[in-house]
Parts: structure tokens; sequence; C-alpha cells
């Protein structure tokens, strides 16, 4: 091998590497997974960006009444919780001094403006009935459907770009396809 093809290589895995090292400490999101308490594989993993929102819908075990909850997170993988829509005032509903306002959209009673923290936090799933319901750019996953009664933990982490990158040629199964 000549001197100059050496040189060409050299330069070749020089960029490759940088490349390579550029994708692993640059950030390239956020991944939100919920998983089951006691183990076993996620039910549901969502690549996110820092300030995107997904919405946790189901209906109230006494009141049978709807209620959406829409949660974000920031750009260390924090979740707060944004807004709380719900149909009429209910068990366990309600305003908190302090968090959010309180406005009327159409039949339902809103707070609107809370970006409280929840961190990572876990929910137990109801049964079908209940619909514990993920929605996600435009998809819906009814948790009730595939764990009834389950523990589960939302938790969200940044991630680097390359990591970024791989997800979205090889998409994680218990990733929702956007438009089906």
């Amino acid at each position: 091998m000549n001197r100059k093809s050496r040189l060409f290589l050299f330069v070749a895995a020089g960029l490759v590497l940088a490349v390579v090292g550029f994708g692993l400490v640059s950030p390239g999101g956020l991944e939100l997974k919920i998983l089951p308490v006691k183990g076993g594989p996620p039910l549901l993993v969502l690549p996110m960006e820092p300030g995107e929102r997904f919405t946790i819908h189901y209906y109230h075990s006494v009141e049978n009444a709807p209620i959406w909850e829409t949660h974000s997170l920031d750009d260390g993988g924090r979740i707060f919780i944004e807004e709380e829509r719900y149909l009429k005032f209910g068990a366990g509903m309600g305003r908190m001094p302090g968090v959010g306002r309180m406005v009327q959209r159409g039949p339902y009673e809103v707070i609107e403006d809370m970006h409280m923290p929840t961190g990572d936090f876990v929910l137990r799933i109801g049964s079908r009935g209940v619909d514990h319901t993920v929605i996600w750019r435009r998809t819906r996953t009814n948790l009730s459907a595939v764990a009834p009664h389950q523990a589960v933990r939302f938790t969200a982490r940044p991630v680097s770009r390359l990591y970024g990158w791989w997800r979205r040629l090889f998409r994680h199964p218990a990733t929702p396809i956007v438009g089906e």
C-alpha cells in the first residue's frame, strides 16, 4: 500500500471516528419508556423531543367520566404534568391551589398551564372500561388491553444522537407506528 492510500485510509478512519464520537456525545432527543414495575419488556417506547407532549386518557373508575392528563418532558428527561381535562368535578379531581389555572373548554373543566414536575411515576393500569390509553403523535395505545391491573413506571431519559439515528432506522418493537 502506497503512502497516498495510507493517508486516505487514515483520514477516512478519523472522519468516521469523529462522526461516531459526535453522535455519542451530542443530544439526540429523549426516550419515554412505560415498563411493568415487576419486570419484563417495555409496553411502550416513545421517542420524543424536549417539550413534546403525550396524554394519558382514561375513564374515572367511580364516575365513569373521561379524563385527559397531558404531560411533557424537559431536555433532561424529567416528566411534567401540563394539563388535566375532565367532564365534571369527580372524586379525586379538582384544582390544586397555586398550580395552573382553571378554565372551561366546552363541557370540560380544564386545569391548564400546570407545568408541575412529576418525575418518573407509577400508574396502576385499570381494567377494560377504564381504558388507560396513551396518546402520542396521533397514535393511541390502550394499556388496559395489554396490561390490566399491572403497575407500570413512566420513565424518560435523554439519548445520544447516534442512538436516535439508530432508532429512526430500526424502530423499537414497542414503538407505535405513526400514521397507522
